[in-house]
């Protein structure tokens, strides 16, 4: 990662400024991925610190020291759910990928391109392009994703590019293709610049 980021400072040298001022991108690839989509559906559409209260409550739940599988997450009430701070429709989501999880080998998807476990996993109702991004950048690492449906990202490219409104995502596409091909880690930055350093 901070061979890479080194590689995109020198693609663009802004980003030397934000490395002295936030550090290299803390975040590594991981190997659980059924837990990371969890996460993600968690967090969409919220503010990293909302999301992670939320999913502290949710994981408290279960008195397993791992990551709650599937089959418990989808026997657990729906009330139970809730009263963590998850909406029912974000319930309803996660159940899907429980049911999902339980049907499919999803701990071999990360041999699979980009696109294509995009097209694989927006097939699960709850799931959609930003949660696939997330899953790309902060589980598999894939060092390209760019995510143009993510407010945080708007906004941290509005003030890093001194642009006068947010960006449409057609814009965020052109603007960001200089920064090929280390995007995610340019996205990194764009969050870090409007929330602070936060852990995914």
């Amino acid at each position: 990662m901070k061979k890479s980021t080194n590689k995109l400072a020198a693609i663009d040298s802004r980003f030397t400024k934000l490395i002295s001022q936030f550090g290299y991108p803390t975040y590594k690839k991981e190997t659980q991925y059924f837990k990371s989509l969890v996460r993600s559906i968690i967090y969409q559409q919220l503010s990293g610190k909302s999301a992670s209260k939320i999913h502290s409550r949710f994981l408290s739940i279960y008195s397993t020291s791992s990551h709650p599988s599937p089959s418990q997450i989808k026997s657990t009430d729906m009330d139970i759910l809730k009263g963590a701070g998850l909406s029912r429709q974000k319930i309803n989501y996660i159940y899907n990928l429980c049911e999902y999880s339980l049907k499919n080998n999803i701990e071999n998807i990360d041999q699979l391109s980009d696109n294509e476990i995009s097209k694989e996993l927006t097939q699960i109702k709850g799931i959609g392009q930003w949660t696939v991004d997330m899953f790309l950048m902060f589980t598999l690492s894939r060092e390209d994703v760019f995510p143009l449906g993510d407010l945080g990202v708007k906004k941290g490219l509005m003030k890093f590019e001194k642009l006068p409104e947010l960006p449409s995502e057609k814009e965020m596409d052109r603007l960001s293709k200089k920064w090929k091909p280390y995007r995610s880690i340019a996205a990194w930055y764009m969050w870090i610049i409007i929330e602070g350093p936060f852990e995914w």
